[in-house]
């Protein structure tokens, strides 16, 4: 199981920004996928997750609104749009991957880290 991120940019304050995450080694058709982010001295911090069997994908309070996790499953790609950036998204945004389970809300427990892409975002 492999996953790399890439999308990672320089952008200004209110500015869009779209990650991706393809995943290779397992069957897509079941998995759950979230994203992390780390910024400077700060601890690894949940972001989202999406899988292929809850209703819809889960947020942090602290993106939802502004970002959107989807995936296109014929890519093996999760992508995460991030929209109206602020100064404090600045990070670097890691994916991770749990091929053996269907949810991201009972047992999602991923075994696969990607390097992760930085984000920054300018004041």
């Amino acid at each position: 199981v492999h996953v790399v991120e890439s999308g990672g940019d320089l952008v200004q304050a209110g500015g869009s920004l779209r990650l991706s995450c393809a995943a290779s080694g397992f069957d897509f058709e079941e998995y759950a996928i979230g994203w992390y982010r780390q910024a400077p001295g700060k601890e690894r911090e949940w972001v989202t997750c999406i899988s292929t069997g809850d209703d819809s994908p889960y947020y942090a309070d602290s993106v939802k609104g502004r970002f959107t996790i989807s995936s296109d499953n014929a890519k093996n790609t999760v992508y995460l749009q991030m929209n109206n950036l602020k100064f404090e998204d600045t990070a670097v945004y890691i994916c991770a991957a749990d091929p053996y389970t269907t949810s991201c809300y009972a047992d999602y427990d991923p075994s696969s880290w990607g390097q992760g892409t930085q984000v920054t975002v300018s004041s």
